[in-house]
Order: C-alpha cells, then sequence, then structure tokens
C-alpha cells in the first residue's frame, strides 16, 4: 500500500501501531538469525505483504519502520545496513542498486511546534538502473531519475534527473552521464 502525500495526526499513526509492532517482530527475526537469500526474501515478503522477485538481493541488516509501504522491482541490490522509513511510500524499480548505510526516508515533521508530533508523507521512488551510493540520504518526496547516481554520503532534497550524477549537502547535479545506445 502506498500512501499519497498527504499529513497523519497522532490518532491515524496510533491505528497503524499494530501493524508496525507486527513487522517490528518479523525485522528482528530477520537481523538476528542467519539467513539463506532465498529466507532473507520470504521474511522481507512477509514484512511487506508483497512477493520479492526471486532476482531481488538484500543483504542483512535490513531496517523499516513500517515495511508495508515498500515495493522492490526486479534485479534490485540492497546492501546492509539501509534504512527504509517507509510509511509514506517507497519503490525501487528494476535494476536499483542501494549501497550501505544509505537511507530512504518519506516521513517528515511540520516544523510547527504545535504540530510536531503528526508526521507528514510523501513517496519515495528510485527509478530503473539508478544506483544511491553509500551514507546517502534522500528525503521524502524525492524521485531519483532512470540511470541517476547519487553518489556516497549525499543529502537529496530535490528529485533527481535521469541521466545525472548529484553529490553533496544538498545534493547538486555534478554530472551527465551519456548512455550508448
Amino acid at each position: 500500500m502506498i500512501i499519497e502525500a498527504k499529513h497523519l495526526d497522532q490518532a491515524e499513526l496510533q491505528a497503524l501501531q499494530p501493524m508496525i509492532d507486527c513487522n517490528q517482530r518479523l525485522v528482528q527475526q530477520l537481523n538476528t538469525a542467519p539467513h539463506t537469500a532465498s529466507e532473507v526474501r520470504q521474511l522481507v515478503t512477509e514484512i511487506t505483504g508483497q512477493q520479492v522477485d526471486e532476482s531481488v538481493e538484500i543483504r542483512l541488516p535490513f531496517l523499516t519502520d513500517t515495511g508495508t509501504n515498500i515495493q522492490f522491482g526486479q534485479n534490485v541490490f540492497v546492501n546492509g545496513n539501509v534504512l527504509f522509513v517507509d510509511l509514506g511510500g517507497i519503490v525501487l524499480e528494476d535494476d536499483v542498486l542501494i549501497g550501505p548505510g544509505a537511507m530512504l526516508i518519506s516521513v517528515n515533521h511540520p516544523l510547527n511546534p504545535a504540530d510536531r508530533h503528526s508526521v507528514e508523507v510523501q513517496p519515495v521512488r528510485i527509478e530503473q538502473n539508478a544506483w544511491v551510493g553509500a551514507g546517502a540520504k534522500i528525503l521524502p518526496g524525492v524521485t531519483v531519475g532512470a540511470n541517476a547516481v547519487v553518489a556516497a554520503g549525499a543529502v537529496v532534497t530535490k528529485s533527481v534527473p535521469a541521466n545525472t550524477v548529484v553529490a553533496g549537502v544538498p545534493a547538486r547535479v555534478i554530472k551527465t552521464i551519456e548512455t550508448k545506445d
């Protein structure tokens, strides 16, 4: 289930708590025992509620707050210690690479102190064949375009055009990727 960009108040968040608690037990089970690649995909299938294709490779630890709002394409590689804050939805299209320690964050808090304990959610999308480098942070509402590269350690606050390389804090385009047909 992908939630569209919106504001969730404390009551709405509380209603999600039983599902989050259940998935946190599965995440703990996933990360605290040895598993084959097939067993990892099966547990992630249970966490996300969607079949994870056998071409997907996920290295542990796998970290998520809810889990039910992550979609994996085919031939996706997720390295270890990647954090998915997925309440707002995270989509990894086919052939995506996610480096170790990256953070994909689809949730933020309002600036107004009176509303600070509610959340604002916006989906994150990593398009086909994009590569998110080690330790990069992808913030709510960002789309990383097809074939784009997010450099290690970058903080991506705005969508990334296809066929570009972004780097820095905040990330900015530093190069265009020439593609060969």
